[in-house]
């Protein structure tokens, strides 16, 4: 081979060395040491009584005004239900929860808004948030188009106002926790803070309810400091064990706060 082949072959490796810096500053200026995939919200649980780690860290998530978990050095709890519909368990829920003294956030649907505006009406009289869920409760990670996403997000706000005369609070669920950064940008461009969650269990089947023994099971051992806490109000099993669970996990030294507090909290 010639010499001015090997020449070639070193301004050839030299340039691509370059490039390639070149891109790696890029990507890190963009933040892609943070960078977030389109996915589906899960969790692993390494050790008893610890906050979990996320699909996505906390850190990369604070870029896109979204959370999973609270300030895991205070024995504080945030309790949200979703509710894609109202299955007669609510007031009961309302009820314990007003015994307690323990707000919650209900991320709620279209369709909940539409057929029981009485109980939306009362969530937001006893001071608990109402967050939103999307009007359809659909896969909200295959919307690229900012104006149906936002579509999604305006219908709940329309029927917000329409029920209690207020504008609904700027939180965010994404249904089955199916997410991408378009989204989560979206949502914070829109003025709201996405929020998932670090506790949660499968109690949403409702034709195959976990027993009292398996809801504890996984509700107690798994509790932590900053929990974000996700239940489904259309759970049987929550209803009736909701003020068990609530004392168990107080007699634990936790207290409960609201969404508020979680994103004033430093």
């Amino acid at each position: 081979m010639t010499k001015k082949f090997w020449q070639y072959r070193v301004r050839q490796r030299i340039l691509i060395t370059v490039c390639l810096l070149a891109a790696l500053s890029l990507f890190l200026l963009l933040g892609g040491g943070k960078a977030i995939p389109v996915g589906s919200w899960g969790l692993s649980f390494q050790q008893e009584g610890e906050a979990p780690i996320g699909t996505v860290s906390s850190e990369a998530l604070s870029g896109y005004d979204a959370v999973y978990v609270g300030d895991t050095s205070e024995p504080v709890l945030y309790l949200t239900f979703d509710a894609g519909y109202e299955n007669g368990y609510t007031t009961q829920i309302l009820d314990v929860l007003a015994a307690h003294h323990a707000p919650a956030a209900f991320f709620l649907v279209g369709n909940y808004l539409e057929t029981a505006p009485e109980l939306v009406q009362r969530m937001v009289d006893e001071g608990h948030i109402v967050g939103n869920h999307t009007y359809h409760h659909k896969n909200m990670s295959e919307i690229s188009d900012p104006n149906a996403f936002a579509a999604e997000l305006k219908a709940v706000e329309d029927s917000y106002r329409e029920i209690t005369g207020q504008e609904l609070p700027r939180y965010y669920r994404p249904p089955q926790g199916e997410y991408s950064p378009e989204n989560l940008q979206m949502a914070k461009e829109m003025g709201y803070r996405t929020v998932f969650w670090s506790l949660a269990y499968v109690d949403w089947n409702t034709d195959d309810q976990p027993t009292r023994e398996e809801a504890f099971s996984k509700l107690i051992p798994r509790i932590h400091n900053g929990a974000v806490v996700l239940l489904h109000s259309t759970s049987a099993t929550n209803a009736a064990i909701l003020d068990e669970l609530l004392t168990k996990w107080e007699d634990m030294g936790y207290r409960f706060e609201s969404l508020d507090h979680l994103f004033d909290t430093p």
